[in-house]
């Protein structure tokens, strides 16, 4: 098993031009070491409670393969999702055992020094002003990583500039700068896992060992500790850049939870769905619009402003990804699991028009940055393909090719390159590509002419009275500690300001 599940960019001029190492004490190392060896005690003696409730997969007969959305893999589950729970013995590869240190602060296991010649190393560590980083999820064998590569268009350069290990498989990506405990922007990445636990881990920290925080908790009765947030895998999360403290999540658990990470809880639920909750997006300007694809094969838009006020349209099949027309929001893409592309106008009740795009499930839906009607797609049938989507028409086959990925499983477009896009897929051999589009004479000639319109998100608009509201029955089921949330304003019950990294 070697793939890319998901993949996001990060835009120039955001990363530190010298990130920070990690150096832990030996002390620190130690604690990090005893805890967990404690935790794996836990889930070897079974006095780990935390996955005690069954979830709402489960108790519809529902699989986890189709959490990836690879279609092919529902019958013959090709990456043995429904036994992730019963390789835990497995996956830490008896790091209790290994994880030792002496009383001098030294592993005894590194036994030959630092050679000191780190020069091009250095070189290769700095970030420039015009690189973009490339951040995916990789899943090789056993090892779930996250890898930070470095992409310089104008040099042509592409190389991985550090990774961290995970602790569970990665299933979607997403960019955010809001720090809760600086004033100043961050460059973080948030990822949902197999878990409900979702992480924040800091991009500019290069050998950490652990996110800067999460949001959620399993419950667990050895250390008193009740439910917060979801109750299984965490399948899409989406941030609000026009209200930087929001992050919502859709789950297998068939809810969207609303986060304010200021403090770090979830304060609005949104059940009305009848299957997991495959696919979210903010509307790039309306903060207080929330589009949703969901398994029951239907998108939803939720307004936060009034309690279960949404619009809702049915698809032909269940929905992978949502995407919206940021050339003109009053339109998005819905892309389902049997190949079709739907174009909706949020005003009218039925799609404008329905497309065929894919033989497989469309796994990856992108909208160039600046170049309008450009739309690429890809799907596990192993074709990515561009279309002419401009003047909200049915789109036109610009140009596709069957790729060597294998089974694509995600697609993102470059925040700063209009034509460059990055996918990822399944084959074990070569899983990840990033597509210069310009390089095909057909797209060329149909876009490279057009006139480009660059949008930007608006960070901390003007307030308006935005309310995320809750519905307290269902809300206790999740968290004993919901508040209401003001999309207009930054809550001020931040986070306390706890030591996050040790910096070298």
């Amino acid at each position: 098993m070697n793939f890319i599940p998901c993949v996001t960019w990060v835009k120039r001029g955001v990363a530190a031009a010298n990130p920070d190492k990690v150096q832990l004490t030996p002390q620190e190392l130690e604690q990090i070491i005893n805890q967990t060896q404690s935790d794996l005690r836990d889930v070897e003696n079974g006095t780990d409670d935390s996955d005690e409730e069954s979830t709402n997969s489960k108790k519809n007969g529902t699989k986890n393969e189709k959490i990836t959305g690879n279609g092919e893999a529902m019958e013959d589950d090709e990456y043995h999702f429904d036994k992730y729970d019963e390789e835990g013995g497995n996956i830490h590869c008896n790091i209790g055992g290994l994880a030792v240190i002496n009383e001098d602060g030294t592993d005894p296991y590194i036994t030959i020094p630092d050679s000191g010649d780190e020069d091009s190393e250095k070189e290769d560590d700095i970030i420039k002003p015009d690189d973009n980083l490339v951040v995916m999820g990789h899943v090789e064998g056993d090892a779930s990583i996250l890898e930070v590569f470095v992409y310089n268009e104008a040099e042509g350069s592409f190389y991985c500039h550090h990774d961290i290990l995970l602790p569970s498989f990665p299933l979607c990506l997403e960019w955010l700068n809001f720090d809760p405990s600086d004033a100043k922007p961050g460059n973080f990445c948030a990822i949902g896992n197999m878990t409900p636990i979702i992480e924040v881990w800091d991009l500019d920290l290069v050998d950490c060992l652990e996110p800067v925080f999460k949001l959620g908790s399993k419950p667990s009765k050895k250390r008193k500790q009740k439910r917060v947030g979801h109750r299984d895998a965490v399948l899409d999360v989406a941030w609000n850049c026009n209200y930087t403290h929001v992050l919502a999540s859709g789950s297998v658990d068939q809810t969207v939870l609303l986060w304010d990470l200021d403090n770090g809880t979830p304060v609005t639920k949104l059940n009305t769905f009848n299957e997991k909750v495959q696919a979210i997006k903010w509307h790039p300007s309306e903060a207080q619009h929330l589009l949703t694809g969901c398994g029951d094969k239907n998108a939803r838009l939720f307004d936060c402003r009034t309690e279960n006020n949404f619009k809702i349209w049915e698809c032909a099949g269940e929905v992978e990804r949502v995407l919206w027309n940021h050339f003109d929001p009053n339109y998005c893409f819905i892309s389902t699991d049997n190949g079709n592309i739907h174009y909706i106008d949020i005003r009218n009740e039925k799609p404008l028009w329905l497309l065929s795009a894919h033989e497989k499930e469309v796994t990856g839906l992108s909208l160039s940055t600046s170049c309008p009607g450009l739309l690429v797609s890809c799907s596990t049938d192993s074709y990515v393909k561009v279309w002419d989507a401009v003047d909200n028409k049915t789109p036109e086959l610009v140009w596709e090719t069957k790729t060597n990925l294998g089974a694509l499983q995600c697609l993102e477009t470059s925040p700063n390159s209009p034509f460059m896009f990055a996918a990822g897929g399944d084959n074990k051999s070569h899983n990840f590509k990033l597509f210069d589009l310009l390089e095909s004479t057909l797209v060329s000639e149909r876009f490279s002419n057009r006139p480009m319109k660059k949008i930007v998100c608006e960070e901390n608009p003007p307030e308006v009275d935005v309310k995320l509201k809750s519905n307290t029955a269902e809300v206790m089921d999740v968290t004993d500690e919901m508040n209401s949330m003001a999309l207009g304003s930054v809550s001020t019950n931040s986070l306390s300001k706890k030591k996050k990294r040790n910096k070298k």
